[in-house]
């Protein structure tokens, strides 16, 4: 596993996996859905927490193992228990 990998803080619950790319090491996959979700639950509203999940979560790059965010069609979320 890479030792660089790195988390975004309070996003656990919306790991689904990691990305392996050619010759960089692998890092974190979430559901953007479900961070967005996470932010929701401290009260934000759906526009504030997208708009803040963008630019304060996904928009941020933290070095080679900055996280990465699916955007999960349907099934892919049915499939993954969602």
């Amino acid at each position: 596993m890479n030792n660089d990998i790195l988390f975004a803080d309070g996003f656990d619950d919306a790991v689904i996996g990691t990305v392996h790319r050619c010759g960089m090491p692998p890092v974190v996959l979430y559901d953007e859905e479900k961070c967005i979700e996470i932010i929701m639950r401290d009260g934000a509203s759906r526009d504030s927490a997208i708009e803040y999940f963008y630019f304060n979560v996904a928009g941020v790059y933290m070095g080679k193992g900055t996280p990465c965010f699916a955007r999960l069609s349907r099934e892919e979320a049915f499939n993954l228990g969602k």
